[in-house]
């Protein structure tokens, strides 16, 4: 008799309806998947270990660590335009200033960046609201204001950079232009209501 009906001899009716339980074999994983595996884990330690860490821009949303690097301020002690744009605008309108499609519009030959100073310093100062047309686009997003969050002489370098940079070729505005628009917006409390109120005063 085998060890299989001596088992089943002994069975009582209920153990008799029951499946046999499941069971492992004693064979091994085949060498090929082995190895295989392991080339697996080699190769992408490899990738991981050979990686550039200064990777084109392009392969990203356009910053490097370097862009991102804290900059030292200028000899003069005054504060460094580029560095406060990276820190304080490039996540909406990008290191490039090309802003983001739909969302953020570009300052890259913007209008409103090198038309009018005392326009410009308005608008950071204050903040828009509502719709805003740049280079024939419609932007319905929210622009912050900044006047509680950076003095005259950091925005006059923020505002400077921007018209300088991406193309713009705008001269710079000097903190005096931003504290005269400081003191003429003081007891403005909502941000401008888009091209309607911008253009509005002109």
């Amino acid at each position: 008799m085998s060890a299989d009906e001596r088992r089943r001899s002994h069975a009582n009716p209920v153990q008799e309806r029951e499946h046999p339980e499941p069971f492992e074999r004693d064979a091994a994983a085949p060498l090929a998947l082995l190895l295989f595996i392991v080339l697996l884990c080699l190769c992408g330690a490899g990738y991981i270990l050979l990686q550039e860490r200064g990777d084109p821009a392009r392969l990203g949303d356009h910053r490097t660590a370097a862009l991102l690097r804290a900059q030292a301020p200028a000899a003069s002690g005054a504060p460094d335009g580029a560095a406060l744009y990276t820190a304080r605008c490039a996540a909406c309108h990008q290191a490039g200033g090309g802003g983001l499609p739909g969302v953020f519009p570009p300052l890259a030959g913007s209008e409103w960046v090198t038309g009018e100073p005392g326009r410009l310093a308005r608008i950071v100062l204050v903040g828009v609201g509502g719709t805003l047309t740049v280079k024939g686009h419609a932007y319905s997003g929210q622009m912050p204001a900044f006047r509680d969050q950076m003095s005259d002489v950091e925005l006059s370098a923020i505002l400077s950079h921007v018209r300088a940079a991406f193309g713009n070729g705008a001269a710079g505005i000097d903190a005096a232009t931003v504290a005269a628009q400081r003191r003429a917006q003081a007891a403005r409390t909502s941000p401008w209501d888009g091209d309607h109120e911008l253009r509005a005063g002109e």
